[in-house]
């Protein structure tokens, strides 16, 4: 018996990403929670909004939703930048992780967010 998802049920999902995303965060460590993201792992930070996200179809199958780049974002602290967080200020939510290349950031510095996706593939 096959598997089958509707692309509006990956949408969904997507769809919070881009709709509750307030703010994206360079952290020198995986956050667990929104604390932590929005606290004491935190090395660089901008505003997002719905403009800077779009859905389409996955580099392999299912959905993804692309990350817009952000230039010149002011770092806050320094430390390595390995892992980059969404947030949603509002509900005080850790959205989304993932990794990034580490890279060492200096206070006063600015660093930029290179364009990446979030992606969900169809059930196999």
């Amino acid at each position: 018996m096959g598997k089958r998802v509707h692309d509006d049920v990956l949408d969904g999902a997507l769809g919070i990403v881009r709709g509750h995303t307030t703010k994206m965060v360079a952290c020198s460590a995986e956050p667990a929670s929104f604390s932590a993201a929005n606290g004491s792992l935190k090395l660089a930070e901008v505003a997002m909004s719905a403009a800077d996200f779009s859905i389409g179809n996955g580099a392999a199958s299912g959905r993804r939703v692309t990350v817009a780049q952000k230039l010149g974002v002011a770092v806050t602290a320094s430390g390595t930048a390995d892992h980059v967080a969404l947030l949603d200020e509002g509900a005080a939510r850790l959205l989304y992780v993932t990794t990034c290349t580490p890279q060492s950031l200096t206070q006063g510095t600015s660093v930029n967010f290179g364009s990446w996706d979030v992606e969900i593939n169809d059930p196999a």
